[in-house]
């Protein structure tokens, strides 16, 4: 049996997402897979690369052929030196910065500003917010309610 490492297109018309699989060659791009050893994110900034290197060392040593696009993705990874045996094999991989933590931001932002003193109400707001009379008062043409 002809065993390839490929890529399974998943996702949306514009918006692509993939799995890294070992599949029969003859077998549909997304049809059945023996295994998924991994995901490419190729829209994100950087993409996301994650592929089971011992898996993909396991494969690659019974015979399995990798595509195009999937051996250059094992050489960014640093599993296609590794079963080469050649220098390297460390990879070229970017790893996306790590996101701020929204509440240490938050709570940094209240640090420097020390705590919020409130100002007391002015006339025109303490007015605004007090109900007035004819509000208060039941109108005539409301029917009255029953007790």
């Amino acid at each position: 049996m002809a065993v390839k490492i490929r890529l399974k297109r998943l996702g949306k018309i514009r918006a692509p997402y993939y799995r890294v699989v070992v599949a029969d060659s003859r077998t549909k791009r997304d049809g059945r897979a023996i295994e998924e050893i991994g995901k490419y994110h190729p829209t994100e900034e950087p993409s996301l690369i994650e592929i089971d290197s011992e898996r993909a060392q396991y494969w690659l040593g019974v015979g399995a052929q990798p595509t195009e696009q999937v051996a250059a993705l094992l050489k960014v990874t640093g599993d296609w030196q590794k079963f080469k045996g050649l220098p390297g094999a460390e990879g070229t991989l970017r790893v996306a910065a790590p996101k701020a933590d929204r509440r240490a931001a938050f709570e940094a932002a209240a640090r420097e500003t020390g705590p919020a003193e409130l100002a007391p109400k002015t006339d025109a707001t303490a007015k605004a917010s007090a109900p007035s009379a004819a509000d208060a008062a039941p109108s005539e043409d409301a029917p009255a309610a029953k007790a």
